[in-house]
């Protein structure tokens, strides 16, 4: 799909413009009321339905350097994380906006960088205080009350995409919308970690989590001309920083802010109350990842036995299945391996599930020309009297019958393969009944190796009786009605064996388009919850975070401004001081653009999820919330406390006064600041590239003629 066109300017920014360009067709995505959008293919004219905003960025045409940059920090936050894409590309655009008013109104681009930069990290380490530690969620897995038990709960938005009773906006009918159990806010969320680059290794991260900087030292570096860090493009995707200042960390691993007000105490140890708060709306998909860890749990439960080591949901041994053309009745999460075949195959099935199947695991290709690559012959090369000969079987055939004596000598009836198959071994195995399934994850292969006892080979000359697993059962999933099997022309089957630690989600629809949506929404949903184990920590969401880190930089932005005035006082009478006051005021600027960011991305999200009719009725939202916030000393305090009163009426008249039965919305710690720092890297990014590219060296040689008709980037 080509994106709609743009109107750019040539005499500013042509990157920044780019990306904002890119941008804005992911706006819709925010929030947990998404607007959907069909992507029709122009040449075969087939259409699917997309809600995320990697398969967005996948049907745009992004040959671009600009667009291959968005594409590929996109890419890396979801291939890590599965998650905070929708944010990334929003505060791509944001401060792509940002970065692009700071060049118009005259800031230097390397305190631009510097501002930005610092003015996100001292952000990051401000909503530390708002993460609420995650325990023990599993101690009460067995008597606690399913996910299922909550969909008839009230789900209650956050203060800050409410409507405050005093702005004269809130209607009756908003109030409705309030109440609605299946309207929750839809954010992700990251950790305080330290690293520039825009593409970060999940080990990097790792290492770094622990290491931010003194929050005291960072403001006061924001609110001084003393010091500002110098970033130089000194790689074409990358650019250095430099950080050596750290938080104290307090006894149980949280990090305290010196000066804050003490914040009121959270925390979740209810493992249905973590997956409400991190469903964000999407029930249906967050039900079925706790029907997936509920089998975890009770089959490491079965293997474990009197011992008693914690356990730990395992996202690597969770699997999923798309069906097509069933109705969505039929989702669920099964034990063991289940995929589809072709319908060809219902007579092998018949024979094979009545009894106990012998398996080998082929880590590689099972193909005839699939060797080592030092036994690999040179394709262009025949030997004269090879291609004489007459009427004599290929080299497949040959190899398609040793291979099938093989298998008839260790009674092998299933084989799973990693790699590509022979379609002509396919055929010959199913009229011998003999089962083959290519393409196979390693996982999968890893989880039916540890339960049948089978050993992974490379090629199948090396299978032995060692080699081979017992016991495995192959039977069909669920009876679907004949009718719709033909119009599928697949059956679905399941291949497990006892104790096996593999869960396969199983995804229909009835409408073919809605497939890939589904699918990425449910590993949205797994990962969230994931990372949120994992961590044993959350963000209150909803745009909490978000809000602190407005609210956060609002006030840097006046302290800097304070500081600016009380230097101009004395700037005639010294030179250095007038410096210092240009510094302050562009320092000033810098961070009011940055808190711009953030102001775009609530409005964006309240407008999203229809508590107001206009962005510009969002915005006067966020404005009387700021002033509230401004007005109580500390926002951070006035957030905890506002969520403190959610049974109060304040903010959600009409709904339970029932405290507990007010799911609080979670966002997962590490993605979301991965995504903050992606989307901010990749503008710093694009800015200093073409900075690089317009102000180098060779840039003076090219006279006013020889440059027209250039495009940068």
């Amino acid at each position: 799909m080509v994106m709609a066109c743009r109107i750019i300017n040539k005499r500013r920014h042509m990157g920044l413009q780019q990306l904002s360009s890119f941008a804005g067709t992911g706006r819709t995505f925010l929030g947990p009321l998404k607007s959907s959008k069909f992507i029709i293919d122009a040449e075969c004219h087939e259409s699917v339905l997309i809600s995320s905003t990697v398969r967005l960025l996948e049907s745009l045409d992004l040959t671009s350097a600009v667009g291959q940059l968005l594409n590929e920090a996109v890419q890396a936050q979801n291939n890590t994380y599965k998650t905070g894409t929708s944010t990334l590309l929003f505060l791509v655009g944001a401060w792509s906006s940002a970065a692009e008013e700071c060049l118009h109104l005259g800031v230097p681009i390397s305190l631009v960088v510097s501002v930005m930069s610092e003015g996100l990290n001292s952000c990051i380490e401000e909503v530390v205080s708002l993460q609420v530690p995650v325990h023990n969620v599993f101690d009460h897995i067995d008597s606690t009350k399913t996910f299922s038990g909550l969909e008839t709960f009230s789900v209650s938005l956050c203060p800050f995409l409410q409507i405050p009773s005093d702005t004269g906006l809130q209607k009756e009918h908003d109030l409705k919308d309030v109440a609605s159990p299946s309207l929750t806010i839809y954010d992700l969320s990251g950790i305080p970690v330290k690293s520039s680059k825009l593409l970060r290794p999940q080990a990097e991260v790792e290492a770094d989590k622990n290491k931010v900087q003194n929050p005291q030292t960072l403001k006061n570096s924001l609110l001084t001309g003393n010091h500002y860090r110098k970033s130089v493009l000194i790689h074409s995707r990358h650019f250095n920083r430099t950080d050596n200042n750290q938080w104290i960390n307090k006894q149980d691993g949280f990090l305290e802010q010196h000066g804050a007000a003490p914040p009121n105490t959270y925390r979740c140890n209810d493992f249905v109350e973590l997956e409400m708060g991190l469903s964000h709306g999407d029930q249906s998909s967050m039900k079925l990842v706790d029907e997936a860890v509920r089998l975890q749990y009770q089959n490491a439960s079965m293997q474990q036995g009197n011992c008693t080591m914690p356990f730990r949901f395992d996202i690597s041994r969770i699997f999923t299945c798309r069906v097509p053309g069933v109705p969505e009745t039929f989702s669920c999460a099964c034990p063991g391996f289940i995929t589809v075949v072709s319908i060809s195959n219902t007579t092998l099935i018949k024979e094979l599930q009545n009894q106990p199947n012998r398996i080998i695991l082929i880590e590689g290709d099972l193909t005839e020309n699939y060797r080592h690559l030092g036994f690999n012959k040179a394709t262009n090369i025949n030997t004269l009297l090879e291609s004489m000969k007459v009427q004599q079987d290929s080299s497949e055939e040959l190899w398609t019958n040793y291979v099938l004596q093989i298998l008839i000598k260790f009674n092998v009836n299933l084989i799973l393969v990693q790699g590509n198959v022979s379609e002509h071994l396919i055929e010959k195995c199913i009229h011998s009944k003999r089962l083959v399934l290519g393409s196979v994850h390693s996982s999968v292969m890893q989880a039916f190796a540890e339960a049948s006892g089978a050993v992974q080979v490379t090629y199948v000359t090396q299978v032995n009786e060692n080699c081979v697993g017992n016991g495995v059962s192959v039977t069909f999933w669920r009876s679907i009605p004949s009718d719709v099997i033909d119009s599928i022309n697949i059956i679905t089957i399941v291949i497990k064996t006892e104790g096996i630690n593999l869960v396969t989600v199983v995804l229909t629809s009835p409408v073919t388009a809605q497939m890939q949506s589904k699918e990425d929404r449910f590993w949205t949903c797994a990962y969230r919850l994931y990372y949120a184990l994992k961590e044993q920590k959350v963000f209150l969401g909803g745009g909490a975070v978000e809000f602190l880190c407005l609210s956060h930089l609002q006030i840097l932005a006046e302290q800097s401004l304070s500081k600016r005035n009380h230097v101009c006082s004395g700037w005639l009478h010294n030179t250095s001081s007038w410096l210092a006051s240009s510094l302050a005021l562009y320092r000033s600027t810098v961070l009011k653009c940055l808190a711009n960011g953030w102001h775009k991305y609530l409005s964006a999200l309240i407008y999203n999820t229809a508590n107001c009719s206009s962005e510009f009725e969002a915005s006067t939202v966020i404005q009387q919330h700021l002033q509230n916030a401004t007005d109580s000393g500390s926002p951070s305090s006035y957030i905890l406390n506002e969520y403190g009163k959610l049974n109060s009426g304040i903010f959600n008249s009409g709904i339970s006064n029932k405290l507990e039965q007010i799911p609080r919305i979670y966002d997962v710690v590490i993605p979301k600041t991965e995504a903050w720092r992606r989307a901010l890297d990749l503008v710093l990014l694009v800015l200093q590239t073409d900075s690089e590219i317009i102000t180098g060296l060779g840039h003076t040689q090219l006279n006013s003629q020889e440059t027209e008709g250039f495009l940068f980037l």
